[in-house]
């Protein structure tokens, strides 16, 4: 069965970067779409960013300018480069696979863990 993994998360400082990857083996090159979520300790998962199989971006209006989202073929991955994060952007991060059937089949990873704190 395909699974979906995060790596990438951290603690940094608030104005850091981090840098999230998302890989689902043979299905994140080109098959299907790739949409980040966060969840907040206490709080509902949220959506975060979305780059679709055709190529379309879209952000929550929460880290456009600071977050950008794009994809790997070579190394089957797409990446969430994080820029001037805050408190508030700590959470877990969760990627998922999206699109057609076969890409809304494939189960939630177990997301990477992301705490921007001094």
């Amino acid at each position: 069965e395909v699974q979906v993994a995060e790596s990438g998360g951290g603690l940094v400082q608030p104005g850091g970067s981090l840098r999230l990857s998302c890989t689902a083996p043979g299905f994140t090159s080109n098959r299907c779409g790739i949409d980040w979520y966060r969840q907040a300790a206490g709080k509902q998962r949220e959506w975060v960013s979305s780059l679709r199989a055709e190529g379309s971006i879209r952000h929550a209006d929460s880290v456009k300018g600071r977050f950008t989202i794009s994809k790997d073929k070579a190394q089957d991955t797409v990446t969430l480069q994080m820029n001037s994060l805050k408190p508030e952007d700590t959470g877990m991060y969760f990627c998922k696979t999206s699109g057609n059937d076969e890409c809304a089949r494939i189960p939630w990873g177990q997301g990477t863990q992301v705490t921007v704190s001094a």
